[in-house]
C-alpha cells in the first residue's frame, strides 16, 4: 500500500471510497534506555527541547504507523482514512503509541 493514500481526513481528494474494510491499527510500546533517561533528566534541568525523548516519540509513531499500513495491506485496502494517533504512559519512561484509521478501497474519480 502506498503511504500517500493515508489521510487524517475522511476522504481522499480525487478518489471515491468504494468499500470500507474496517478499523486498522498499529501499536508499539517504547521506553528510553538508562543513559537516555539520564541525559534527558540533565537536559530538563536547564530547559528546552529534550532530544532524547523526541527521538523515542518519532520512532514510536513511525513504527505504529508502519504497522497500521501493514495491517491495512493484509486485509486488501489501498487507502486509510481518518488516521489518528493515541499515546498512553504505561509506566515511567514507557509509552504505548497507537496509530489507527479506517481501511478502505478507493478508486480514482
Amino acid at each position: 500500500m502506498d503511504i500517500s493514500m493515508t489521510t487524517t481526513a475522511n476522504d481522499l481528494h480525487g478518489y471515491r471510497v468504494v468499500r470500507s474494510l474496517g478499523i486498522v491499527r498499529g501499536i508499539t510500546v517504547r521506553s528510553r534506555g538508562l543513559a537516555g533517561q539520564f541525559a534527558a533528566g540533565m537536559r530538563s534541568i536547564i530547559g528546552g527541547k529534550i532530544h532524547e525523548y523526541v527521538v523515542v516519540c518519532e520512532e514510536a509513531r513511525e513504527e505504529a504507523f508502519d504497522l497500521m499500513v501493514q495491517h491495512a495491506a493484509e486485509i486488501g485496502a489501498n487507502a486509510i482514512i481518518g488516521v489518528r494517533y493515541d499515546a498512553t504512559e504505561l509506566a515511567e519512561s514507557m509509552t504505548e503509541v497507537l496509530a489507527y484509521g479506517t481501511a478502505v478501497i478507493a478508486e480514482k474519480v
